[in-house]
């Protein structure tokens, strides 16, 4: 693939303006959200890592101001700054004021890059407060303000702006852009504030992806820094995915190039019995997968089961009863592919699924090929490999006969709810709630408190069993599960069925304690392992009971943190009240009405949603707390150990 070196004016096609981001804003940048705001900044980090690919760029930086707005810059060869005949304007002002215009639609000016639809720039641009942008070339710098989208200046030659962990940047003249912008209240009006984490792993993800290259992060908010290079690409990114399992085999990596077309593999099976699959195009996470999801996954399948038909002695798969999912349990994978911009077919400005066809007989031709290989050179891991899959065919058969045993019993239909259920009135789901209630003192108190007609109650007995690593067969035979499982009504595992949920607000209702917190853990531990939807569908609760009842005189208040009680107890001290303070360790010490009034009564309650915004971060977490390895949660308590509140 021949390099183009020049970037110029002439390589910017506009196709249309730029009045429809403001009006709908989430067409093109996924929604207003908090996903949405990083979503901004990453189309700019994103338009830099272009420059990456393009080998013209080995820096990029990333910068949280203290006033909310971020910069981010990179030592590529800047953005073009020539007057552009046909619009009698810069080039850089083109790229920032005009909807479709960039130098991707007709593959000259970037090969490989993540951008389709060009839109990136002028989309944060007019969803900005205000922008600068600032171009390194020619050994000048050039640069231009806006206002929502519009031009305040003309593109000038002046100083740069002073940013301290860019200085560098312009003493030594070295050519590149850099953008600051401020996010628009107007626009964000959920939050304006920039997720560090989020930010961190991100450009970390990234760093995996393109070997050579140095991200720099700096968050002036807490004077944090954090630098990122790694030139193991996506084998050091499958290692540290898989630094807290227990892996069977050491990584695998394949990569094939064809024509203007490259994709590398890594994949690596662990003990576990969750599947983690990365999958990237042009650098970009493809969250939703696409057709080279598909066709390494049924490239995987074959290639298991070509090599199990050779293996003797019974262990191979000689009925055929290995079937995709079987080969994909305990197996953390990330696929990079890359191939030219102006071919690639995305669903919608978030690039969230690919949809060129072309892709998957690629990734199958790489995946197959390298596996084959790779089995055939390495035939004790490849073993290791095909009994991990035949243990997870026989897990999914036994699982199988209990989900038919209890079906055949008719436990989970509506006619067999299991006895300890107290049931709502209502059978409309989207109005009935369940709490799920810990212990049967305060399961008394939540049935005789709530509002039967769409509050159901089932109480669990003492701590459930943790799922973290527990097959379904072993799930469904635990009492306390079990009961759970047919009260919600949606199945569980090959069953599960969404448009059977019984509820569409499942509450967790636990003691304010530390074994409430235990209990509440292994409870969100089984719905993010076993019944993702529920989460997915914004179905998930937790119910905030007060910690305190404080009472002075005739005066008294519920309260739910500690620095509530001081705000509280201060302001009665000032008036030389006595003050009196009962402190809730469990839902039994309160009666009926009292749990009614703080928890449970829709006008008072406070409930918190249960969201995943990272699922690998999510993974890994819950790996550390509640999988089997013990040095890492060691650590992880002694890390954080200064942020916990201790109830002693």
């Amino acid at each position: 693939m021949a390099q183009q070196t020049e970037y110029t004016g002439k390589q910017i096609i506009v196709l249309e303006g730029l009045s429809p981001v403001r009006k709908r804003p989430a067409m093109y940048i996924g929604s207003t959200s908090t996903t949405g705001l990083h979503r901004c900044l990453f189309e700019i980090v994103d338009n830099s890592i272009d420059e990456a690919l393009a080998d013209f760029a080995k820096n990029i930086w990333v910068i949280i101001h203290q006033d909310g707005s971020a910069t981010i810059a990179d030592d590529g060869r800047g953005f073009p700054v020539d007057i552009m005949p046909k619009y009698k304007k810069s080039a850089l002002e083109i790229l920032m004021t005009k909807l479709h215009a960039g130098g991707k639609f007709e593959g000259e000016a970037y090969k490989v890059s993540g951008g389709l639809h060009g839109v990136g720039s002028s989309v944060v641009n007019a969803l900005s407060k205000w922008l600068r942008m600032e171009i390194r070339r020619n050994g000048k710098i050039y640069t231009q303000e806006y206002s929502r989208g519009i031009p305040k200046t003309d593109v000038t030659t002046t100083k740069a702006t002073k940013i301290k962990k860019l200085e560098a940047l312009y003493r030594d003249k070295i050519t590149g852009s850099t953008t600051t912008f401020m996010p628009d209240s107007a626009i964000f009006k959920e939050t304006m504030d920039f997720d560090p984490q989020t930010v961190k792993n991100s450009l970390r993800d990234r760093a995996y992806l393109i070997p050579g290259v140095s991200f720099h992060f700096y968050n002036e908010k807490d004077q944090s820094e954090y630098h990122f290079y790694f030139d193991g690409g996506i084998v050091s990114l499958i290692k540290n995915l898989n630094k807290n399992k227990t892996v069977i085999h050491s990584p695998i990596y394949i990569k094939l190039e064809e024509d203007d077309k490259t994709v590398e593999i890594a994949l690596q099976y662990t003990d576990s019995s969750r599947e983690t699959l990365l999958s990237f195009v042009n650098i970009i996470k493809t969250e939703e997968g696409g057709t080279h999801v598909a066709g390494f996954k049924s490239a995987l399948t074959r290639a298991v089961k070509d090599y199990s038909q050779k293996i003797i002695n019974g262990k191979g798969d000689k009925n055929g009863e290995i079937i995709g999912n079987d080969t994909l349990e305990g197996l953390t994978g990330v696929i990079s592919l890359k191939m030219p911009s102006k071919d690639l077919q995305f669903e919608g400005q978030t690039k969230a699924k690919l949809g060129n066809s072309e892709a998957q007989p690629f990734v199958a031709k790489a995946v197959k090929e390298g596996l084959s290989t790779y089995f055939e050179e390495n035939p004790s891991e490849a073993r290791n490999v095909l009994l991990k899959v035949l243990l997870t065919v026989r897990a999914r058969k036994a699982a199988k006969a209990a989900r038919e045993a209890i079906t055949r019993k008719g436990l989970f239909d509506s006619l067999g709810l299991p006895g300890k259920l107290a049931d709502c009135q209502s059978k409309d789901p989207e109005e009935s709630e369940l709490y799920i209630v810990e212990g049967d003192s305060a399961g008394g108190s939540a049935k005789q408190g709530r509002d039967r007609k769409f509050q159901a109650i089932l109480p669990l007995r003492g701590k459930i069993l943790n799922t973290e690593k527990a097959r379904i067969d072993k799930i469904i035979e635990f009492p306390e599960l079990k009961d759970l499982i047919i009260a919600l009504g949606m199945g569980i595992g090959e069953s599960i069925n969404r448009e059977k949920l019984r509820y569409h607000r499942i509450i967790i209702m636990t003691d304010a304690d530390v074994d409430g917190a235990h209990i509440a853990t292994l409870l969100l531990t089984f719905f993010y392992r076993h019944l993702p939807e529920v989460i997915n569908g914004g179905y998930l609760y937790l119910a905030q009971p007060p910690l305190y009842k404080i009472k002075s005189g005739k005066e008294e208040k519920y309260v739910y943190t500690e620095e509530e009680k001081e705000e509280f107890v201060t302001e009665l001290n000032k008036k030389g009240k006595p003050v009196d303070i009962q402190r809730y360790k469990g839902l039994g010490e309160m009666n009926p009405e009292q749990l009614w009034e703080t928890t449970m009564n829709p006008e008072n309650r406070i409930l918190k949603r249960t969201t995943v915004e990272d699922a690998q971060k999510a993974d890994e977490v819950f790996v550390t707390l509640m999988g089997p390895e013990v040095p890492p949660r060691r650590h992880f308590i002694q890390t954080h150990a200064k942020m916990a509140t201790l109830d002693i």
